[in-house]
């Protein structure tokens, strides 16, 4: 194998681990939602504070994931298939056409979105807590730009084979 499939390999190795740790944030997100509606000002402020971790770690796991895909994986990814990409805006144009991800605006969105969460101020809860319920809502499609990319690395890497 040579030393660019070892890296990705080594990269897919800590995608995963963000990947199993957001999906089980989701898991206990579900949960508590089935209780409540906790995209409410009101609900969200009766919130214990262990729920409130959970949603910020979800946060977290989910912007580790679409950033490590964005820029840890894509490019290396399309270099071990041998197709040529420069610029990041090539990178996603080649992986929209590819089937890694679903489209170029999705992926733009996730990451628009994600980033207002980070900047969102506490007086501006409403508005946090829509763009928090977009990124639990859009938990399958990361989640799909995941497997997709695994998968692609697969036919071009046989150490990423299971």
């Amino acid at each position: 194998m040579n030393n660019k499939q070892e890296i990705l390999k080594k990269r897919f190795e800590k995608l995963e681990k963000h990947y199993l740790a957001l999906k089980a944030y989701k898991e206990l997100i579900n949960k508590l939602t089935d209780k409540t509606d906790i995209y409410t000002v009101e609900n969200f402020n009766t919130l214990k504070i262990e729920d409130k971790a959970i949603l910020d770690a979800y946060l977290k796991r989910f912007s580790s994931v679409q950033d490590f895909l964005g820029a840890k994986i894509f490019s290396p990814l399309l270099d071990i298939a041998g197709i040529n990409s420069g610029k990041m805006s090539e990178v996603l144009y080649i992986v929209e056409k590819e089937g890694i991800i679903d489209s170029l605006e999705h992926w733009i969105e996730l990451r628009e979105v994600r980033n207002e969460l980070e900047h969102d101020s506490p007086e501006n809860l409403e508005a946090a807590l829509q763009d928090l319920k977009f990124c639990i809502n859009s938990f399958a499609r990361l989640e799909s730009y995941y497997i997709n990319a695994l998968k692609f690395a697969q036919k071009y890497n046989h150490a990423l084979r299971k």
